[in-house]
């Protein structure tokens, strides 16, 4: 009998399919659907090379003709074959550009149907609570607006293309080391109004399929926790697709099924069998298989049976020039500066020796070597676009190791450029014990063969570098530090040695090519931080990287230092360019839903340049305790020299309620409103409206 999914078929069309399948698979291949398959065999002969393979990740019973899933990872771009690299996911956070992030979504979607992928965990949107977090990289930063819209638009993009997307790790998976072990403790109003709005918004855009997380959530495992999985993901969201665990752990017990997980990856250490028996043994119902399989086998065929928008998807669409275009565009509107006391932009004909310094400068450092890993065809580093820019005969280099080259290097130098930071070594994906995801396998970078990733010990960059950056300011001239990391980087010891700082982040495949269009002014910095970086650690919230147990309270990030009334070094949506932009007519208009803000921006600079312009709501505050500001809406704009641009959005008035604990319903505060319209979480202009 051949149940395959057809092209053009209806919902009720794949709703009758897929009641013909439960009826006529038995109990062992349903559980089959239930599970992965192969991938241990698939790993151990790709030589551990994580993403050597299509993965198959649920679905699939070939007796009936049912198709499985074939997984890739990840947020860098796709991690199988020799893919485009993008920015890493913080990167494309700081650029703030909804646009930009469902387009490489789409590029995702081509470049996985081109390698035989199905199925994407790219999504990944987890909070980044302390800047510590080793997978800070992977997600977009700290604030959950910002990541539900950015998460939101990255799964559009990848499922244009009729590829499922999965959206991770679900949920309060904010810190690496301890992942597997943890039991994070959150009251519910932390939780569902800090820790799960960004789910439920990409969710509620579409995104088809949702990872579980490893750790534990108030005593139960995240892979096997009801009130996750039932209560509020299909209760009181109303999610119709399926749910997958994180790989190799993410399962404990065969009540998984029950509690609401369909789908056990990669082997069925825990389904499989085991869970056959556990129905037949009366401690599974028959039901919870069936509902699983449904689901599962529902969203298969919704996507299978779609039109594809391409006719065909060949190999040599993989890093093509379009695509990897695009990766440019990213890196060049992901870059924050952070300060510049008007020594950026560089003048070519000032610049007659540049002294490039630091030996993440010639690394090719696209981020960790872990389940995100992509490996481009090529890799533009910072000293190669440089000297590709000025000459090699322009260029001087020293890096720490040889601080009497780098000082003579500086002295010689017309101006100077350190990039400092991180590798896969100091922060990353971390898997213990005897699995392994890549990190120590595959193709190790020949100058960090070991990296074992992991969260940070501090924030502070290696002692080597800050010596490197005290000895290049000795020269006087200009000095230029470009951070490569994942998160907030500590610049407190060596702040006033530099004339600009310029954050990158981990920047893909052409990150050395924007890196010079951005020094030299050929293109305007236009990120902004999606985190706040503090003056001190001691203004983060606490961290212990070996915890078993931590409580994630209500407050972190820029809410945590409004309320304490610290000040940060940058606060959340921080960066600098090139243009000055002016803000004026704040208006605030009520509608049956929503609140209608509109503010203009004119470019007062002399350069054209983009501008991200943010929307930050406050509350009345006296039924309840609420952040003194939380940000809404952002929108990125283009700007000629002189040009004014009117940016209207509409805030609904249901994302500004608060969870009542004692009702488990929201709940919207009347009062006075007031919206904050600026180019930072603490800039711009005010206005009040009553609710």
């Amino acid at each position: 009998m051949n149940l395959s999914p057809r092209k053009g078929m209806t919902d009720a069309d794949i709703a009758a399919e897929v009641d013909a399948i439960l009826r006529e698979a038995t109990l062992e291949e349903k559980v089959a659907m239930m599970s992965g398959r192969g991938f241990f065999k698939q790993f151990s002969e790709s030589g551990n090379r994580w993403g050597g393979n299509p993965y198959r990740a649920g679905g699939g019973c070939e007796r009936l003709g049912v198709p499985a899933l074939y997984f890739t990872d990840g947020p860098r771009g796709v991690a199988r074959g020799n893919s485009t690299c993008f920015p890493c996911s913080m990167a494309r956070g700081a650029a703030f550009d909804i646009d930009l992030e469902r387009r490489i979504g789409e590029i995702i979607g081509v470049e996985a149907r081109a390698q035989g992928c199905t199925f994407s965990g790219a999504v990944c949107i987890n909070l980044l609570r302390h800047p510590a977090w080793g997978r800070a990289q992977e997600t977009y930063g700290e604030d959950p607006h910002h990541l539900g819209e950015m998460g939101a638009a990255l799964a559009q993009g990848i499922q244009t293309h009729n590829v499922v997307a999965t959206v991770k790790h679900f949920a309060l998976n904010s810190m690496e080391n301890a992942r597997f072990k943890v039991d994070v403790i959150a009251d519910e109003r932390t939780l569902h109004e800090v820790y799960l709005p960004h789910f439920k918004r990409a969710l509620d855009a579409g995104c088809a399929t949702v990872m579980s997380a490893y750790n534990k959530l108030n005593g139960e495992y995240c892979g096997e926790n009801r009130t996750l999985l039932t209560d509020i993901l299909r209760g009181e969201w109303g999610f119709d697709g399926f749910v997958h665990s994180d790989w190799v752990f993410g399962v404990h017990k065969q009540y998984a099924a029950a509690a609401g997980l369909d789908v056990e990856n990669p082997e069925p250490l825990v389904f499989g069998e085991k869970l056959v028996a556990g129905v037949q043994s009366g401690a599974v119902e028959l039901q919870a298989i069936d509902q699983a399989c449904r689901r599962i086998l529902t969203v298969i065929y919704r996507f299978a049976a779609a039109e594809d928008p391409l006719p065909a998807y060949s190999p040599d669409l993989v890093a093509c020039e379009r695509h990897r275009a695009v990766a440019l565009e990213a890196a060049e509107k992901s870059a924050v500066l952070l300060t510049n006391d008007g020594t950026l932009p560089l003048k070519r004909d000032k610049v007659r020796k540049l002294a490039v310094l630091g030996r993440l400068a010639a690394l090719v450092n696209t981020g960790d070597f872990g389940s995100s890993r992509v490996r481009p065809p090529y890799v533009v580093t910072p000293l190669e676009g440089l000297t590709r820019c000025l000459g090699e005969s322009a260029i001087l280099t020293a890096d720490e190791s040889n601080l009497t080259a780098a000082r003579s290097a500086a002295k010689e130098a017309d101006a100077t450029v350190v990039v400092v930071g991180y590798t896969a070594k100091e922060e990353g994906e971390f898997v213990p014990g005897d699995i392994s995801l890549g990190q120590d396998g595959g193709q190790p970078n020949d100058n960090n063969p070991h990296p074992i990733g992991g969260d940070r010990d501090n924030l502070d960059l290696p002692r080597p570098q800050i010596d490197l950056i005290k000895v290049a300011a000795e020269s006087g001239k200009p000095l230029i530090i470009v951070i490569v990391a994942g998160s907030a980087v500590l610049v407190e010891e060596w702040l006033s040695k530099a004339n600009a700082i310029l954050q990158t982040f981990y920047n893909g495949m052409e990150g050395g090519t924007a890196l010079v269009k951005l020094l030299f002014g050929e293109v305007a910095p236009s990120g902004k931080l999606p985190f706040t970086v503090a003056k001190s650690e001691r203004h983060y919230p606490h961290f212990d990287k070996n915890a078993d147990r931590i409580e994630y309270g209500y407050y972190h990030g820029y809410t945590l230092f409004e309320r304490e009334g610290r000040e940060p070094r940058f606060p959340f949506g921080h960066g600098l360019s090139y243009a000055r932009f002016a803000y004026r007519a704040l208006k605030l208009r009520r509608t049956k839903d929503a609140v209608e803000v509109t503010v203009s921006v004119t470019n007062e600079g002399a350069r054209a340049a983009d501008e991200v312009v943010q929307i930050y709501a406050s509350f009345p505050g006296v039924a309840v305790d609420r952040p003194k500001k939380l940000l809404k809406s952002f929108a990125r704009i283009s700007l000629a020299p002189g040009e004014t641009k009117t940016v209207r959005r509409e805030v609904h008035l249901d994302d500004l309620r608060w969870r009542d604990p004692a009702t488990h319903t929201w709940k919207l505060e009347s009062g006075c409103h007031t919206f904050h319209a600026g180019s930072s979480s603490l800039t711009g202009l005010s206005a009040a409206i009553d609710l």
